[in-house]
């Protein structure tokens, strides 16, 4: 496998990992320094930090993506990758889903072992309309 269909790979076991609430599969993706940006709020750093955020999310919610790649960089053991991202949310307690569609940059390493884990990552998410 290519490295750009290895990141690929990764993208897609992400996603359905969230949509199946296996956060331990989410967290395998990534290092454990990873930092996470989003408009408006404080970089999310750690692994750890992102465990607690994304188990609230689903201990609420279910949460589905479509994720188009539009671009992988890859060079030597880093690379870049940029995607336009749709994430539905759906909450456990029958409120109206949520809608979010935007842009995301994401830095990726390449361990040791040949597998690729997300290091960064700048999520631009907003509210549909």
């Amino acid at each position: 496998m290519s490295d750009e269909q290895a990141i690929r790979r990764l993208i897609e076991r992400w996603i359905e990992a969230t949509r199946n609430a296996d956060v331990e599969a989410v967290l395998g993706l990534m290092a454990p320094d990873v930092v996470f940006l989003q408009p408006g709020q404080a970089p999310m750093e750690g692994r750890d930090a992102f465990a607690s955020s994304l188990r609230g999310a689903l201990g609420e919610n279910t949460i589905d993506s479509v994720s188009e790649i539009d671009e992988i960089t890859v060079s030597g053991d880093m690379a870049y990758c940029r995607t336009r991202l749709a994430v539905t949310i759906i909450s456990k307690h029958g409120k109206l889903p949520l809608q979010r569609t935007g842009h995301t940059l994401s830095i990726l390493r390449k361990g040791s072992d040949g597998n690729w884990l997300l290091t960064r990552d700048a999520n631009m998410l907003s509210a549909s309309v």
